[in-house]
């Protein structure tokens, strides 16, 4: 049997099914008379030894591997990195043992410890922040854990099922190895609740349906979900517990005689019942106030009456005054003959402009005699 192995090549040679050498590139001849020879041809543009034998030449065969292989092996709490040609070409996890070989690509390992610092270095975020634009894609990356806070967020970092941080916007990664990590994000922003719906007695028993609109935002993100479990929910709730003790011990006179009553009562209940939280109240507002079908006509019957009563009495006023004033007229013509004169030319002339044509018999004296007749 010959043997050709190419320049690029090595060769793994079989005699009897039990392993014979490592045939390095060249020509070889073996007779059939002194056994059954097999050979497998390795290419070495593939770095990784991926045989079945690996083991056995691990175990058996030391002085081979060192000749022909670069070891690595990966304890359960590291990481390595393999380096091809000088560039990150794979993520090696915890509990790997792999051979390469050392006739192709130059190989570097670079070891990471994860027991502790489990956080991806700053260095090595750069090279996988744009993997898509890398000439040769790094195999392992989904053993990596992006975290990416947008502006106006803050993130907050659990490892298994324990928050352990808070992240300021922008970009880290971490470790997934022997460990579980979730990230949350949250909204920093002033956020709005509402409150809709809400149906609730006076202390005089009418059933009035309240909306209510509040916003809110955090202080301490960390702080708020350290003792509360939904901060969004829990402010819902106090919500609706200020606004039963806002309107719940008042009757509907005092509710519609200061229709900001209700505001002030939520937002001190709230600023005392959120104290402490790392959440906080902004501003809290009703938005409108809904009254049963027959409380609204019976409402509106009642401020009818009072309008009519305001108007009666506006109208006797006037009356009253309309009446002193012509007492008080009188009084004067009576010791003022002038007056009283001017008064009847004025008489005179109101009832000029509205006739086209008059003849007067007697003088004028006759005339004003006649109009005070009419008059009478």
């Amino acid at each position: 049997m010959k043997i050709k192995v190419q320049k690029n090549e090595r060769a793994m040679l079989f005699k009897d099914k039990a392993f014979e050498a490592i045939l390095a590139p060249g020509g070889y001849s073996r007779s059939s008379l002194f056994g059954n020879y097999q050979f497998q041809i390795f290419d070495m543009e593939k770095a990784l030894f991926d045989s079945p034998f690996a083991e056995y030449l691990r175990r058996h065969e030391p002085a081979v591997v060192a000749e022909n292989f670069e070891i690595a092996d990966v304890g359960d709490e590291e990481v390595v990195l393999r380096y091809e040609n000088g560039s990150l070409a794979e993520i090696l996890p915890p509990g790997t043992r792999k051979l390469f070989w050392k006739w192709g690509a130059p190989q570097q390992f670079e070891t990471v410890k994860i027991s502790e610092d489990y956080q991806v270095s700053s260095k090595l975020l750069t090279y996988l922040a744009q993997p898509t634009l890398r000439g040769k894609a790094v195999t392992g990356l989904q053993n990596i854990f992006p975290a990416q806070v947008p502006e106006s967020f803050v993130g907050l970092l659990k490892v298994d099922g324990k928050l352990v941080a808070q992240l300021n916007p922008g970009k880290t990664a971490y470790w997934r190895f022997n460990r579980d990590i979730q990230l949350e994000l949250v909204d920093t922003r002033l956020q709005s609740l509402e409150v809709s719906g809400q149906e609730i007695l006076t202390s005089d028993k009418v059933n009035l349906r309240i909306n209510l609109n509040a916003h809110w935002q955090y202080e301490n993100a960390t702080l708020a979900f350290a003792r509360l479990a939904k901060p969004a929910e829990h402010i819902y709730r106090e919500l609706q517990f200020a606004l039963r003790a806002a309107v719940g011990t008042r009757s509907l006179d005092e509710l519609l005689e200061d229709k900001q009553v209700i505001d002030r009562v939520v937002d001190q209940h709230l600023q005392d019942k959120l104290s402490g939280f790392g959440v906080r109240v902004v501003s809290v507002g009703v938005k409108d106030i809904v009254l049963p079908g027959e409380m609204k006509v019976l409402l509106a019957q009642v401020v009818e009456a009072e309008k009519a009563a305001q108007a009666n009495v506006i109208r006797r006023r006037e009356e009253t005054n309309a009446t002193r004033s012509m007492l008080n007229t009188a009084r004067v013509m009576e010791n003022n003959p002038i007056a009283l004169r001017l008064k009847e030319l004025e008489t005179l002339e109101k009832v000029a402009e509205r006739i086209d044509k008059i003849s007067v018999f007697g003088g004028l004296d006759q005339v004003l005699n006649g109009l005070v007749k009419i008059g009478a």
